[in-house]
């Protein structure tokens, strides 16, 4: 069926600020560590921005683009601009409260955040000279009111829009208009020498507000003042069609031209004076159409994830060591280990160092003659790159499939193509029309004069630094069948006018959403046969209105489901008539949860997969994913008792509900159950357990 009814979905920008707003919750959790709170306050803020750039940017395109009124689940895009914009004022004040809140519970533990009127004579001459020094070569400061054109102003940047009041009667202009971009190369936050007990942070826009007499001495002023504003662009890449560039000059000019995308969201210090506030919204072109929020004294607040800690851990959650996988060792041979069995790697419990140590080894193998893996997002310094080089230099055939559209990783992914290419690696650039978001990498080795293949399918990006905050899960496995698919995949990407057939695999653009749909098919009729029925599927969200009007038909029947989603959820759980078999929670803690797993009754008999692909039609219809299925009945028990520890959250788990008020999921007579840390000790008892048999 096909719901028309748009009273059956959640519109999905408001389900997307409500998960936003499950984040801002964590910095108000009074049983959140202090810095940690300050770490959730810039994990909300960085999303926001995202959020403007890609979801606000692409409804606004939407409003001006159209001859008609544009609809989106019945509503006009301009009213859902507006209430966008009103949902964000709302959150952006209590997220101002909130950092209140904190900053104040921080000078009980001695951490004092001052600003340039705090500043006392013992840290006076440190800031002086710490402007001096490394801020004033930094600092660029332009003067507007004699320029023909406004500047363009980066959304990656704060500025401080400077208003001077002019002494001298002989100046024409008895008011100038400067802006001072903040630094981005220096750290926002400067700690300050002290000889007490006590500690002193101020914030690199103060450092700057107490010296704009340096920077503007040579004007004749009686007043200056200085508020930060910040602007927020288009993120959507143009496309140059000149056949005559290579992609990766493409993509290299987009990225460019995207740092003069329209602009979409203007913040500013609600303590601006009204003709700074319209000097700078007429000189920018900011209208009516755009989102004009008013702000504290601080933008860019993104910068609070990397809030110093101060050598103070007691105000930080404790991080858990990353477990080893039972029977898998970082020490010998892995490629010996995965041939006899498959292994499963859940990060960040268990350590991401397994995914190097495959690489590695298949760099040095001399009976390795070829390793393909794809990539999506790279550490900043990626130890997966290097081991791929490795190989390269010890004769193996490297091929590496990289998105360069991965967004906001463009330059990155450029960066690092640039340098494999150098060093003899083949470059795939993926299939035009579909980014590819898979993660799957296959080892090809002579093995008695016959090819042996190796490989690995995650959720989650090979990445070492996201996998020590992501979870995510990573299969390890020799499986010929499984691995012949996805040897497939890479003959799809460098000829992809030819549609393969998988046996196992499930890839989209061209099978996910019609094998879902036989899933689901298969525990309706179940349901209806009065055979055991039920569907768990995990995620990051839920987007796709004919995967979720399928649910609505599984509930129906009589199927349960149980979503675990963190993000986006455009369903509506327990409507009578609808959805009253589906339960949906939403899970936001210390790590971002990050895998989807699948699970399908099957009468008894239970269907695993892992999958890199949510139920958004981006993932079923537009790009290239690959869905596993879980043949080691150790492993699928495994997912299967991990997903029912998500299932049991009590403490961090909040209701998917169509009214979007966030309630969590609470304890009633059971013990609080924290999935995260429960997961942790999961791992942690199934090494004990190995440990007593082996004595």
């Amino acid at each position: 069926m096909n719901n028309s009814n748009h009273n059956s979905y959640i519109d999905r920008e408001k389900s997307w600020l409500t998960f936003n707003a499950r984040v801002l919750q964590e910095a108000n959790d009074q049983n959140v560590p202090l810095l940690d709170r300050f770490r959730f306050l810039g994990i909300f803020s960085n999303n926001l921005d995202e959020f403007f750039r890609v979801r606000y940017a692409a409804i606004r395109r939407l409003s001006l683009e159209s001859t008609e009124t544009e609809k989106i689940l019945g509503v006009p895009a301009e009213k859902l601009l507006k209430e966008i914009t009103e949902i964000v004022i709302e959150q952006q004040s209590e997220s101002l409260r909130i950092l209140s809140e904190i900053e104040h519970k921080l000078e009980n533990e001695n951490i004092y955040i001052i600003t340039e009127k705090d500043i006392s004579k013992e840290q006076e001459q440190f800031i002086h000279d710490y402007f001096i020094q490394k801020v004033s070569p930094a600092v660029v400061t332009i003067m507007l009111n004699d320029l023909e054109e406004f500047p363009l102003l980066k959304d990656t940047s704060g500025y401080l829009a400077i208003k001077l009041v002019m002494n001298s009667t002989e100046d024409t202009e008895q008011i100038r208009y400067a802006v001072v971009e903040i630094p981005n190369t220096i750290n926002r936050f400067v700690v300050l020498p002290s000889n007490s007990e006590k500690q002193y942070i101020i914030l690199l826009d103060d450092v700057i507000r107490y010296n704009l007499n340096n920077i503007f001495n040579i004007f004749d002023y009686q007043s200056i003042s200085a508020h930060m504003i910040k602007i927020t662009r288009d993120a959507q890449l143009e496309f140059d069609s000149d056949l005559s560039k290579s992609f990766i000059e493409k993509i290299s000019s987009s990225v460019k031209d995207r740092r003069v995308g329209e602009p979409v969201r203007f913040v500013y210090d609600q303590a601006i004076s009204a003709d700074t506030l319209d000097f700078f919204l007429t000189g920018m072109g900011i209208d009516s159409s755009d989102s004009i929020i008013p702000g504290g004294r601080y933008h860019n607040r993104r910068d609070y994830m990397n809030f110093p800690n101060l050598g103070r851990y007691d105000l930080l959650y404790r991080e858990n060591l990353p477990l080893p996988i039972p029977g898998l060792s970082l020490e010998g041979s892995i490629l010996e280990k995965i041939k006899k069995k498959d292994y499963l790697l859940y990060t960040p419990y268990q350590s991401f160092s397994y995914v190097i140590k495959f690489l590695r080894e298949a760099a040095l193998d001399p009976k390795v003659v070829s390793i393909k893996i794809t990539l999506y997002r790279l550490a900043k310094n990626s130890q997966i790159v290097s081991s791929l080089i490795n190989a390269a230099k010890n004769g193996k055939k490297v091929t590496v499939q990289i998105e360069l559209q991965a967004r906001f990783d463009e330059e990155s992914n450029i960066y690092y193509s640039e340098q494999m290419q150098t060093e003899g690696i083949e470059l795939i650039f993926g299939v035009k029309g579909l980014k590819v978001h898979s993660k799957i990498c296959v080892i090809e080795r002579l093995e008695e004069g016959r090819v042996k293949r190796y490989g690995v399918i995650s959720t989650g990006n090979f990445n070492e630094n996201s996998a020590k905050v992501y979870t995510d899960v990573t299969l390890f496995t020799s499986n010929t069948e499984i691995l012949k698919d996805t040897a497939k995949i890479f003959e799809f990407f460098d000829v992809n006018y030819r549609v393969h057939r998988y046996k196992h695999l499930i890839v989209s653009p061209h099978y996910t959403r019609s094998r879902f749909n036989k899933l689901i098919d298969r525990e309706i009729l179940n349901a209806l046969s009065g055979k055991e029925a039920y569907i768990k599927l995990k995620m990051n969200s839920i987007s796709d209105f004919k995967m979720t009007d399928k649910l609505y038909d599984a509930s129906r029947a009589g199927v349960k489901v149980q979503l675990i989603i963190r993000g986006i959820c455009c369903l509506i759980p327990g409507v009578k008539g609808l959805s009253e078999n589906i339960e949906a929670i939403s899970i936001v803690d210390h790590y971002l949860e990050h895998s989807r797993i699948y699970i399908f009754g099957n009468n008894g008999n239970p269907e695993v997969y892992i999958s890199s692909a949510d139920f958004m039609t981006r993932n079923l219809d537009a790009r290239v994913e690959v869905t596993c299925p879980i043949y080691d009945a150790d492993i699928r028990q495994e997912l299967i008792e991990t997903f029912d520890i998500g299932w049991k959250a009590n403490v961090k788990a909040r209701i998917h509900s169509d009214d979007l008020k966030n309630v969590y999921r609470t304890c009633g007579d059971e013990k609080p159950f924290r999935a995260q840390l429960e997961m942790y000790n999961y791992y942690q008892n199934r090494l004990d357990v190995i440990a007593e048999t082996v004595q």
